[in-house]
């Protein structure tokens, strides 16, 4: 019977922070009368566990514990600010049991570190953002399908839907326009919004178009990396209904946006959308399990596509929402491959060898006078790799066998035409080959910084301009120039460029990465989409081999094509998404240890363990990778996890990494 001044619910079900895997599960503790009114669903409390004190976060309140001795009570609440509600702690718990990880560990991606001063601070003005007679025009109305999804979006619907927005700078393109718009609607039936970005640059057009489509105060912009007040203060916006809208990296895939009607995401390709820390989720899957918890609308879009979007489109769980061929052939740029016909090797016999072929200073030329011109180069540098003229042995250093290089001039000054060594940058005037004893080198891999120096003296009297990692341009004017830049860092232009040249097409091809073709296609058409469309006169070269199935793919802006048939390889050779694979790192002692635990579905493959190089480490490093069909994906993460849970019990010695379906198979 409940005593005068008792709890009416007495017993907090708390998530403890500690991330060992046969600890992940809610404990009881006694709340006391003091701590009634605090204590909170989602409140941050401290408890003491295992003999010591520890953070945690009350799940739920209930009226008496399975447990049957007596619970220890609640140390403190640390606030009573209910940061954790149902919806994420029911994502998080899904996150963590699909990535075989622990609820802590995502607990800690999710719930932002408390910043006591923002919370106690009083929140800034915002104001309501009015619901629009019609919906907002953007570039969505450009799309067969456009209209009405966002029609259903209004009307309180949750349609599920891939953009394959089409490359160009014209309007069709504005991708950023295109999930603001559709963050509108969702406003405007009443809900809230989630819209993730791989980048700063891309969250900077992306907060622009927000702004001109729902107003500054109208969402809120969560990003880790804006430090912990910015980053507290805009979680906070979301958590009290501030804003309907948040926008931000990685980091805002958990965002508590209240009564979640849209989950929206550009360029899921993009590794950055990957997290670094266990268990490793990427965004991408983050928003699809939110998506499913909410029974949001999903809008997920890219200028490429990804195996694993194939994947759900052929399943049907996304609808394709794209232009029609013909428009596509309109609105994007033209792009050719050099030396693909006869009669473009008959013009220029070297075509096909050469790094800078003729039809690329034809382009150049002829692009100038309408704008700028960018030119994508896959590495920075001046040159970046040498190799001897003769054998074409890779030249290494004399002293740590290190890669050597030739530095920029303007940073070397007098003896910037001496090689050096990249590890130890001792010079290496006096090298000489130890295989056929020959003293020159050549350079097969030209950087950015090498290749603007020869555009420089090719068009003189035209500005040659660099944007490259932390140099990155963001905008150049709408001028004659060429721009040269690497993958990620081109800036874009006013009106967009005149034309592009991809160079180097080769090197991203032949990247030992499962996903190399498909990132070379990706980034292509990042660059292809800052370029004017061919209505307008834009145009696009690509110095490579015209046999390429990723340039074949490109010249045709066929991303659906390449991804429908990447996949059908993926299946054939059993790599993911068409199979779950895990993958464990860890010593050889561990491994064979967890294969001594662990009973495996039926159907799971063993490959391995087999030693993978860790430069820097004198202990050895094993890698055991487990391949299974979808079908029995969920029951080997199951198992997966607990010869975890069982390690983690016995304390057995030698940590394991373990990684579910990783972006990187190399």
């Amino acid at each position: 019977m409940l005593q005068p001044g008792n709890p009416e619910l007495p017993v907090a079900r708390v998530a403890v922070d500690v991330p060992l895997s046969h600890l992940d599960r809610p404990y009881d503790y006694a709340v006391t009368a003091d701590q009634d009114e605090a204590a909170v669903p989602g409140a941050r409390v401290r408890v003491r566990f295992s003999g010591r004190l520890c953070d945690g976060f009350i799940l739920d309140r209930v009226a008496a514990s399975e447990h049957a001795g007596a619970l220890a009570g609640l140390h403190r609440i640390i606030s009573s600010e209910p940061v954790l509600t149902a919806e994420i702690a029911n994502v998080i718990r899904r996150v963590a049991d699909h990535y075989a990880g622990t609820f802590a560990d995502v607990m800690r991606l999710a719930i932002p570190p408390r910043h006591a001063a923002t919370e106690r601070a009083a929140p800034p003005m915002r104001g309501d953002v009015p619901m629009a007679e019609e919906p907002f025009d953007g570039p969505l109305g450009g799309y067969p399908t456009g209209d009405r999804y966002l029609q259903v979006v209004r009307g309180g619907g949750s349609p599920r839907a891939f953009w394959q927005v089409t490359p160009t700078a014209a309007a069709t393109g504005d991708w950023a326009a295109g999930l603001a718009q559709g963050a509108r609607a969702c406003v405007d039936s009443g809900r809230g919004a989630v819209l993730v970005v791989p980048d700063q640059r891309d969250l900077a057009q992306l907060e622009r178009a927000c702004a001109s489509t729902l107003g500054r105060g109208a969402f809120a912009v969560l990003v880790a990396e804006a430090g912990p007040a910015a980053r507290y203060r805009a979680f906070l916006a979301a958590l009290r209904g501030d804003v309907r809208v948040v926008i931000g990296n990685r980091a805002a895939a958990y965002a508590p946006v209240r009564d979640l009607g849209l989950v929206a995401l550009w360029d899921d390709g993009d590794d950055l959308l990957s997290e670094q820390r266990a268990p490793y989720p990427h965004a991408r899957e983050v928003l699809a399990l939110r998506a499913a918890e909410a029974k949001a609308a999903v809008l997920f879009a890219a200028y490429g596509r990804t195996a694993e979007i194939q994947t759900w489109l052929e399943r049907g769980w996304l609808a394709e929402l794209g232009q029609e061929r013909v428009a596509v052939r309109h609105d994007a740029p033209r792009i050719k491959v050099t030396a693909d016909s006869d009669l473009a090797l008959e013009r220029d016999p070297q075509a096909k060898s050469a790094r800078l072929p003729h039809e690329v200073f034809e382009l150049i030329r002829a692009a100038l006078p309408q704008g700028p011109v960018l030119v994508q180069v896959p590495r920075s540098g001046y040159l970046v790799a040498l190799v001897c003229q003769g054998c074409r042995e890779p030249a290494r250093c004399r002293f740590c066998a290190g890669p050597t290089r030739v530095p920029e001039p303007s940073h070397a000054g007098a003896g910037g035409a001496v090689p050096s060594c990249s590890w130890c940058g001792r010079p290496q005037a006096d090298w000489e080959c130890p295989i056929c004893g020959y003293r020159r080198t050549r350079a097969p891999v030209v950087g950015s910084a090498r290749t603007a120096e020869e555009l420089g003296k090719a068009f003189p009297g035209t500005p040659v301009l660099q944007s490259a990692g932390g140099a990155a341009a963001a905008t150049v004017p709408d001028a004659s120039a060429i721009v040269v830049a690497t993958p990620g860092a081109e800036p874009s232009a006013a009106g967009g460029y005149a034309a592009a040249v991809l160079l180097d097409t080769p090197l991203l091809l032949l990247r030992p990465d499962l996903r190399a073709a498909e990132e070379a296609l990706r980034r292509w058409l990042n660059a292809v989409a800052l370029v004017r469309g061919g209505f307008d006169g834009g145009s696009v070269t690509a110095v490579g081999e015209s046999s390429s199935r990723a340039l074949q793919a490109l010249v045709r802006v066929d991303p659906g094509g390449f991804a429908a048939r990447e996949l059908a390889e993926r299946r054939e050779a059993g790599f993911p998404p068409a199979v779950t694979m895990v993958v464990l790192e860890g010593q050889p002692e561990a491994l064979e240890d967890f294969r001594s635990l662990a009973t495996l579905p039926e159907g799971t493959e063993i490959l391995g363990p087999s030693e993978i190089a860790t430069p820097g480490s004198e202990t050895a490093v094993s890698r055991l990778t487990l391949r299974a069909p979808s079908t029995v994906g969920a029951a080997l993460i199951r198992a997966v996890k607990e010869v975890a849970g069982i390690r983690s019990t016995r304390k057995s010695e030698g940590a394991l990494r373990i990684r579910v379906n990783p972006i990187a198979i190399g």
